[in-house]
């Protein structure tokens, strides 16, 4: 009688072992743009899961979407995330306030993609009109970054404009609306507003800026399930080779994940490189954003570039 209890309890602490390990979860913050197409396209294929699956089986994904890299670092800190999509300037900005991640690749890259914008009508003509003008741009963005680079180009600095906070959507609108004469965006609402003839292009990235995006995992699951991180940057790596292959297609397929139209869709793949490994450039990309967000006090304590970023990861998932 003993021995049958004794193994019953041992027959129910291994089903819950196993019922465990068919429990992963891999929590991923996003948003919906089309800068991060390759992950939607490995979602709809099922390659997502696939992968993860080969590494863990039974893991599942914990979606959540935000508008802005900010937020993605409050929840990375409240311990909510485990991988995450943001820009260049956020990521940094998150590492320096103490958000314990890593770099482990980039989901895509493309200096068009950003833009500094005015009225389609507006008579700026080029930066150095936008001294005194209003500006809207999400605080802390990597758009942030490029403003100031185009307005350095004039002998101007941020000091020179009225920033208002804004997110990406609304700028838009307000440029619009004539509440703000200017504003610095990222897709999909550049094409989007580009193609409804309601903005143009002031200034982009090109020669300024990449339009760097970074791929951050939380330290904690680099340490206890780096073969997840592994599986996520192989799955990442699929989707962006169907977009490269088949930019119609997947352009259909993931238009409303990315809230813009097949056809603007692709003009927006057109302009990146959807690559997640990262590259010497990219390294070095990310090196002169923290040089520019510490010169102007946006973060007090220096990142180590080198060692935020894990290259490894990428090399050991074969890519």
């Amino acid at each position: 009688m003993k021995f049958s209890h004794v193994f019953l309890g041992l027959a129910a602490v291994l089903a819950f072992g196993a019922n465990k390990a068919f429990c992963e979860e891999v929590r991923i913050a996003t948003q919906p743009i089309p800068l991060y197409a390759p992950l939607y396209v490995a979602q709809h294929k099922g390659w997502l899961e696939e992968e993860l699956g080969k590494a863990r089986p039974g893991t599942t994904v914990k979606w959540s979407y935000f508008n802005a890299g900010a937020p993605i670092n409050e929840s990375f800190a409240s311990g909510q995330q485990d991988i995450g999509l943001l820009g260049d300037t956020p990521a940094l900005i998150g590492k320096s306030a103490g958000v314990e991640t890593r770099i482990i690749g980039k989901p895509s890259a493309g200096p068009k993609t950003i833009a500094v914008v005015v009225g389609a009508d507006s008579q700026i003509g080029s930066a150095r009109d936008l001294k005194g003008k209003k500006v809207g741009v999400p605080k802390a963005s990597y758009t942030e970054h490029l403003l100031s680079l185009v307005l350095q180009q004039q002998g101007l600095t941020l000091k020179d404009v009225e920033q208002v906070n804004l997110t990406n959507g609304d700028i838009p609108p307000a440029i619009v609306a004539g509440s703000i004469d200017a504003g610095a965006v990222w897709e999909p609402v550049l094409t989007k507003f580009e193609a409804e003839k309601a903005i143009r292009v002031l200034a982009d990235g090109t020669g300024l800026k990449s339009g760097l995006l970074a791929i951050v995992a939380s330290s904690d699951f680099l340490r206890t399930r780096r073969d997840l991180a592994q599986a996520f940057l192989r799955a990442y790596a699929r989707g962006a080779a169907f977009v490269t292959a088949n930019p119609q297609e997947a352009a259909r397929l993931v238009a409303e994940d990315v809230r813009l139209p097949p056809d603007l869709a692709e003009k927006v793949f057109a302009k990146l490189d959807f690559s997640p490994a990262l590259t010497d450039e990219d390294i070095a990309e990310f090196k002169k954003t923290e040089s520019y967000i510490r010169g102007i006090g946006l973060i007090r304590s220096s990142v180590d570039v080198d060692a935020f970023a894990d290259r490894r990861v990428a090399a050991e998932a074969g890519l």
